[in-house]
């Protein structure tokens, strides 16, 4: 699936949403320490420049050197050109030595992963006993009744046959997501998921480049289907309102789970 993600990268870049402080700041309170980050899938560094706000050093590897090309350059975070299977030689290389790692991170890109080999890297890299994995997974976004009917209609009737089996792990809040990972103090024997919100102010023409940016919206593409016809887009802003310049709060629920490294 990356190659969708390589075409439409400065389309991600500019419409995903900003995840909210409160996700970061939880994140790191259950972290012991706060040394080194590795955020894997990071695609243009929505969850790396955060990271590198609360640890001294952060890691930030994607599959797509173009998404990586629009992330934002900071003296404490290292950019690589790493797939998500990467031997632990380059880990090595690349990330830091075995068991350094204080906190792994994925954000909204877990389900995409080959998961069996994905963990046992996790598992190498992480301190043992105090490393911690943290993945989170945001849904469809909400706006207004208005808005959201046709959303509605949009995502699960018009893009529908053209999501990837996967898609429907994150529309499940990642709950049946396998996570091999210990429950953290404080949580319950719960690894999750912990739900937090967040919220993007967005003109027309923004909520239709997110739209655009969508991997299902790709795919309908290459298949010779425009999922966005010029109806359904007077539609969307006879709903906005009648003015593209309006600008709107986009609301989307975030499902993080979190867990140690079993002993």
């Amino acid at each position: 699936m990356a190659d969708l993600f390589h075409v439409q990268a400065d389309k991600y870049a500019e419409a995903r949403p900003t995840y909210p402080p409160e996700l970061f700041e939880f994140i790191a309170s259950k972290t012991p320490q706060h040394l080194l980050a590795w955020d894997v899938g990071t695609g243009n560094g929505q969850a790396a420049v955060p990271l590198s706000k609360l640890f001294e050093n952060v890691v930030a590897t994607d599959s797509s050197e173009q998404q990586l090309s629009f992330a934002p350059k900071l003296p404490n975070i290292r950019y690589r050109h790493l797939p998500s299977s990467t031997s632990t030689d380059d880990i090595q290389l690349h990330v830091g030595p075995r068991g350094s790692v204080d906190l792994i991170t994925v954000a909204q890109a877990l389900h995409w992963f080959d998961l069996p080999v994905f963990y046992d890297r996790v598992r190498f890299a992480l301190r043992p006993h105090r490393g911690v994995f943290a993945a989170w997974c945001y849904t469809e976004p909400r706006v207004d009744e208005q808005v959201d009917v046709l959303f509605g209609r949009l995502y699960n009737e018009l893009a529908g046959p053209f999501w990837a089996p996967e898609r429907k792990i994150v529309d499940g809040e990642y709950r049946s997501i396998e996570f091999p990972f210990d429950p953290m103090e404080g949580m319950e024997g719960s690894t999750g998921p912990v739900e937090f919100v967040a919220e993007r102010e967005m003109d027309l023409d923004t909520y239709f480049t997110y739209l655009r940016s969508w991997s299902a919206y790709q795919t309908a593409r290459r298949r010779g289907f425009e999922l966005l016809s010029d109806d359904l887009l007077a539609d969307f802003e006879r709903a906005w309102g009648g003015d593209r310049k309006v600008v709107k709060a986009v609301r989307y629920r975030i499902f993080l789970r979190i867990g140690k490294v079993r002993d």
